[in-house]
């Protein structure tokens, strides 16, 4: 059986869909021949956790753990919050001048990311590791992307087989274009993602736009999507909620807060009779203030309720009891490569989605795939109208459902055993 160190700053019990892909793919690398090690964090700062996530851990997996020091915690020293957890794609439009200068120094002196301290340390404790128990892979995930740049470091230093996987772009991630970054500063993260992409023996991205970049500094691209762990739902084990319940799962920041979703069912509650009464939009995860702003100004207050943070199991079922599932997209430069996390266990729940995305991005291109919705433009409002009210008639004839198609191959396992066929080629 061949070996593989994964390194991975997220893993249980983290929650969210940055530890989802490789806790997932460690679940089924036994069955293609192939061990894992984990190489993670031994103090994280986790601005979610899910401790449910920490039964998909193998029996008997060896997991590798080193201290890491993070700004952020030295940045909650100084503010007024306590237990502060920062997200760096969660940025929002109105920060205290305090916040502002945070930012730029987070976006000009920790390059590529605050947990780039770890680093160096990582590379000497691995490279240790790995002369006295030697794997056939290493392999990072990012971001963070100073994960790489350990997989660079040991590359360098031992040639070893390395794979560079991006859960998320580099340059193109969604907030880039909101950092406060000097000229400087830019061109070192260019240098840096072209290094890596260019040392890299193999690169994994999870769709075909990001493909598409990094095709120009690499012949070892390969798209292998995220996915579903559980099984497809066919029967009706969990009962349709009796209203038409719209549902969105996960962060929706700023940039995923899309005025003409709000405008629209305002304008549907005083066109459609009943719809006021019927509508129930459930929001599952953090959101900024600009949505709960959304809420007031378009009076919808006594149709959403608001959930912080439930775990993944909770998740799903709510997934499959509502009527229809909202996907939202970021409006940002980098909007047509955006492949939610959520889609495919949207698409594992078999209810009718709703995309806020490009109708030409990677997202309405699995949507029309599989025939497991519709996306509206970001700007296309009545669009949009159309689709929820298409959705909400059928509903009221009480037979709203989806005939969805060829998504069996977003399984996380038929994906573990796409990925062991790349690395091994």
């Amino acid at each position: 059986m061949k070996k593989a160190l994964i390194i991975t700053y997220y893993w249980p019990p983290a929650g969210g869909s940055g530890v989802q892909r490789w806790l997932k793919f460690v679940k089924y690398l036994r069955d293609f021949g192939i061990e894992p090690v984990i190489y993670t964090v031994e103090n994280p700062d986790y601005p979610l956790l899910d401790t449910s996530l920490q039964k998909d851990i193998p029996e008997g997996v060896e997991v590798l753990k080193q201290p890491i020091w993070e700004p952020y915690k030295l940045a909650s020293i100084f503010s007024k919050k306590k237990n502060v957890k920062t997200s760096a794609g969660f940025l929002s439009p109105k920060k205290s001048l305090a916040s502002k200068v945070m930012t730029y120094v987070r976006a000009n002196y920790f390059i590529p990311d605050a947990r780039m301290f770890w680093i160096k340390p990582s590379i000497s404790y691995l490279e240790k590791y790995l002369k006295e128990n030697p794997v056939d892979f290493v392999i990072t995930t990012g971001p963070p992307h100073s994960l790489h740049l350990i997989g660079l470091g040991l590359k360098e230093k031992l040639n070893t087989n390395w794979i560079a996987d991006f859960r998320d772009p580099w340059t193109k991630i969604d907030y880039f274009h909101q950092l406060p970054l000097t000229k400087k500063a830019k061109k070192k993260h260019h240098f840096l993602e072209e290094k890596v992409l260019k040392k890299a023996d193999k690169v994994l991205v999870v769709g075909r736009t990001m493909k598409k970049e990094f095709d120009a500094f690499s012949n070892e691209v390969y798209v292998v999507e995220n996915g579903f762990d559980s099984e497809i739902s066919e029967d009706h084990k969990f009962e349709l909620d009796s209203k038409f319940l719209i549902t969105h799962i996960g962060l929706m920041n700023a940039d995923r807060n899309h005025e003409i979703f709000w405008k629209s069912l305002q304008e549907l509650c005083h066109e459609v009779s009943g719809f006021k009464e019927d509508l129930n939009l459930k929001l599952i995860g953090k959101l900024d203030v600009s949505v709960l702003d959304a809420i007031k100004k378009y009076d919808l207050e006594n149709n959403v309720e608001i959930i912080d943070y439930l775990p993944h199991d909770e998740v799903i079922a709510y997934q499959r009891k509502s009527q229809v599932l909202l996907l939202s997209v970021n409006n940002v430069p980098s909007a047509k490569a955006i492949i939610t996390g959520k889609i495919f266990e949207y698409l594992m729940a078999k209810r009718p989605i709703i995309g806020i995305a490009p109708k030409d991005g990677d997202l309405a291109e699995i949507l029309k795939e599989t025939n497991s919705g519709v996306v509206a433009d970001f700007q296309d409002k009545e669009k949009l109208k159309q689709i929820i009210s298409e959705y909400y008639t059928t509903y009221q004839k009480g037979n709203l459902s989806v005939q969805s198609k060829n998504i069996e191959k977003y399984h996380r396992r038929e994906l573990t055993k796409k990925m062991v066929e790349i690395i091994n080629s």
